[in-house]
C-alpha cells in the first residue's frame, strides 16, 4: 500500500482517541483551557450524561475575534512559544490538540468576548470548523463553548459509552476534582434541569475546609490531620485520613501537583508505603494533597490528557511524600474520645469520630515483652486523665483485654495490640544498629534446601542486623546459633525459611525504600510470632503493661496488618445498651 499524508480531519479524530475518551474528558479539557483563561467563576451543564450537550461558560478573558478559528486549528496554544516554555509549563493545558479533537468528534460552537470587544464572536463546526467568518453575538466577557452529539460521527466510539448515569457521574467526579485544586473559582454543575454542585469561592481556612468536606465526604475533615511539610524546595500540604477512615475502594485519593490532578505511580508508591504499617491489605487511604516543586524539575508533556507526569529526580521525590506522610501519622496518639467509637445504633460497625485525636510526641518510655512487665507501682484512679487507655480489668475468652477509663469501656485485642508494640520496638532497634539478640545454648539444626542454605551464607550481616544467627553445617543443614529473645519460643523452621525468603527478596531491590519495605515485612512475621498468642492467661500486672506501652507506641491504633487494637464503649452508649434513662 502506498504511502500517503492522512486527511486534517482524520488526524484530528485519530488524536481525539486519546484526548477525548468520554464525555467527562471533554469536560476536563474545556474547565482547564477556562482555568487557563484566568475564570473566577466556571459553570458547567450536560445532558443525558454529556453525550448529548456539554457546556462550559467562563467569566475569564476571553478570544479575540481573530484568534477564534485557530483556537480550533491542531497544535496552536497561547501556552508555549520554545522549548524553554515547554520545559517550564504551569498552565493546565498546552498542547493545542484538545479543542481541534473536541471539535473533530462532535457539533461545537465557540463563543467569546474579551474586554477590549463591544460585543462577543461566535464561530462553529460540525466535525470540522465551517468556512465562514466568525459571526458577531450578545456576549459577557469570557467564552462559552457547547459540545453537542459526542462521537455523532464515530458511532464504532459512540458504542463503547456507558449509560447517562455512569457518563455523569465520571463528568461530576472530574469536575470536583478540579474543584478541590483551585479553591479561588467559584463553580456550577447542572444535569438536565438538576442543580449538581454549588461552590462559592473559597477564600479563607474555613471555607477550604467546607469545599472539601462538600467535594469529597461530610465525615473526611472530621478523621483527617492537616499536614504542610517542606523541604528541599519541595513542599506538601492537604489532608490525610487517619487509618481508621480507610477506604474498601480508592475513591477519595487526590493528588494535585503543581495544581495538576495526576496518576503517578512514583507517589502513589509513597502514599501506600506511608500507610502500609496502619492499613489491612484490602484497604485504601484516603487523602487531598498539594505537592509543589519548581516546574522544571518535572516533564508534564508525558501523555495527551496530561495526566502522567515525571520526576527529574524521582527518588528524592518520593521520599519526601513517604517521610512527611508517615511520619505526621506515627505523632497520632490514643485518645478514648476519639478512636474507634463503637455505636449500637449502628450494628456491627466501629465508626471513628473525631473530637481531637491525640497528636502530640510520645511520652516516655521503651516497650517492651509482656514477660518482663514492669514494676507495678501505685496507680492513680481508674480512667485518670494520664492514662487514656485506663485500667485494666480482666480478661476475656483468653483474647481481649477489658480496662476502664474515664471514657467508659475500653476492649483491646491483646495479640494485635502487642504485636504493634513489638513490632516498632523491633524497628527502632534496627534502626539503632540491629535487633537485639540471644545466643542459643544448643544451636538448633534447620533442614533447608541448599539453595536456601547458600542464600543463609550469603546473607549472614543482614540476618545478624535482624538479630539472627545461622551458619551453615551441612549442604541443605543450618544451624540457628541466636535469636531475638522475644522469639525464643517461635517455630525456628518457619521463622528461619521467612527470613531467608525476605533475605532473597532485598537481593533484587535496587533502592532503599525497597530494601526498607523488605526489612519491614520480616521485622511485622517477627513481631507477629513473637506477640502474646490467643488463650495466654495474663496477671493484671501484664494487662497494665501493655496498655501503658500502647500509650507511648506510635501508630498504636492498628496492627501491623491494619486491624484496630482497641475500641472505646462510651458510657452514652452502655446506657444506651441497657436502656438506661428511657
Amino acid at each position: 500500500m502506498a504511502i500517503r499524508v492522512l486527511p486534517e480531519q482524520l488526524v484530528n479524530q485519530i488524536a481525539a482517541g486519546e484526548v477525548v475518551e468520554r464525555p467527562a474528558a471533554v469536560a476536563k479539557e474545556l474547565i482547564e483551557n477556562s482555568l487557563d483563561a484566568g475564570a473566577t467563576r466556571i459553570e458547567v451543564e450536560a445532558e443525558q450524561g454529556g453525550l448529548t450537550r456539554i457546556l462550559v461558560r467562563d467569566d475569564g478573558h476571553g478570544i479575540a475575534a481573530g484568534e477564534l478559528a485557530l483556537a480550533l486549528q491542531r497544535h496552536a496554544t497561547s501556552k508555549i512559544a520554545s522549548l524553554e516554555d515547554l520545559e517550564r509549563v504551569a498552565s493546565l493545558g498546552f498542547r493545542g490538540e484538545a479543542l481541534p479533537s473536541i471539535l473533530s468528534v462532535s457539533r461545537l460552537a465557540l463563543s467569546s468576548r474579551t474586554a477590549a470587544d463591544p460585543h462577543g464572536w461566535r464561530v462553529a463546526g460540525d466535525g470540522a470548523l465551517g468556512h465562514g467568518a466568525p459571526e458577531p453575538v450578545a456576549h459577557p466577557v469570557g467564552t462559552t463553548i457547547e459540545v453537542r452529539d459526542l462521537f455523532f460521527n464515530t458511532p464504532a466510539r459512540r458504542k463503547f459509552m456507558r449509560s447517562d448515569s455512569t457518563e455523569f457521574r465520571h463528568l461530576d467526579q472530574a469536575v470536583r476534582r478540579i474543584a478541590l485544586a483551585r479553591f479561588g473559582v467559584g463553580f456550577r454543575l447542572t444535569h438536565g434541569a438538576r442543580r449538581v454542585l454549588e461552590l462559592a469561592p473559597a477564600g479563607d481556612e474555613a471555607a477550604r475546609a467546607q469545599r472539601v468536606a462538600t467535594v469529597t465526604d461530610p465525615d473526611f475533615l472530621d478523621n483527617a490531620l492537616f499536614i504542610d511539610e517542606q523541604r528541599l524546595g519541595l513542599r506538601v500540604s492537604g489532608w490525610i485520613a487517619l487509618p481508621s477512615f480507610s477506604r474498601g475502594q480508592p475513591d477519595l485519593q487526590h493528588l494535585y501537583v503543581n495544581g495538576r490532578a495526576v496518576r503517578d505511580k512514583l507517589l502513589g508508591h509513597a502514599l501506600r508505603r506511608a500507610y502500609a504499617d496502619v492499613l489491612h491489605s484490602t484497604r485504601y487511604p484516603a487523602y487531598v494533597l498539594y505537592l509543589e516543586l519548581d516546574p522544571a524539575r518535572i516533564d508534564v508533556n508525558v501523555h495527551p490528557a496530561k495526566t502522567e507526569i515525571r520526576f527529574r529526580d524521582s527518588a528524592s521525590v518520593h521520599d519526601f511524600l513517604f517521610g512527611a506522610i508517615h511520619q505526621t501519622l506515627r505523632r497520632v496518639r490514643p485518645d478514648p474520645a476519639a478512636h474507634h467509637q463503637v455505636h449500637f445504633d449502628a450494628p456491627a460497625t466501629a465508626v471513628p469520630t473525631q473530637r481531637g485525636f491525640g497528636y502530640a510526641p510520645a511520652p516516655p518510655g521503651r516497650p517492651h515483652g509482656l514477660a518482663e512487665p514492669r514494676p507495678t507501682a501505685p496507680q492513680p484512679a481508674p480512667g485518670s486523665s494520664d492514662m487514656p487507655l485506663g485500667q485494666a480489668l480482666a480478661q476475656l475468652n483468653g483474647i481481649f483485654i477489658l480496662a476502664q477509663n474515664a471514657q467508659g469501656l475500653v476492649l483491646v485485642d491483646m495479640h494485635a495490640a502487642h504485636e504493634r508494640v513489638l513490632y516498632e520496638r523491633f524497628k527502632r532497634e534496627l534502626a539503632e544498629g540491629g535487633v537485639s539478640s540471644q545466643a542459643l545454648l544448643v544451636p538448633l539444626p534447620v533442614s533447608v534446601s541448599e539453595d536456601e542454605a547458600e542464600q543463609a551464607e550469603g546473607a549472614r550481616e543482614r540476618l545478624r542486623s535482624l538479630g539472627v544467627e545461622l551458619t551453615r553445617s551441612g549442604p541443605d543443614t543450618l544451624l540457628l546459633r541466636a535469636l531475638p529473645p522475644l522469639l525464643a519460643g517461635a517455630d525456628a523452621a518457619a521463622l528461619v525459611r521467612a527470613l531467608l525468603g525476605a533475605a532473597a527478596e532485598q537481593d533484587g531491590r535496587q533502592h532503599f525504600p525497597e530494601i526498607r519495605e523488605a526489612q519491614e515485612r520480616v521485622l511485622a512475621d517477627m513481631a507477629c510470632r513473637a506477640a502474646v498468642r490467643s488463650g495466654r492467661q495474663l496477671t493484671l500486672a501484664e494487662m497494665n503493661a501493655l496498655l501503658r506501652d500502647m500509650e507511648c507506641t506510635e501508630l498504636a491504633g492498628q496492627c501491623n496488618h491494619g486491624r484496630p487494637t482497641w475500641v472505646q464503649f462510651s458510657h452514652e452508649e452502655l446506657d444506651r445498651l441497657f436502656l438506661r434513662g428511657r
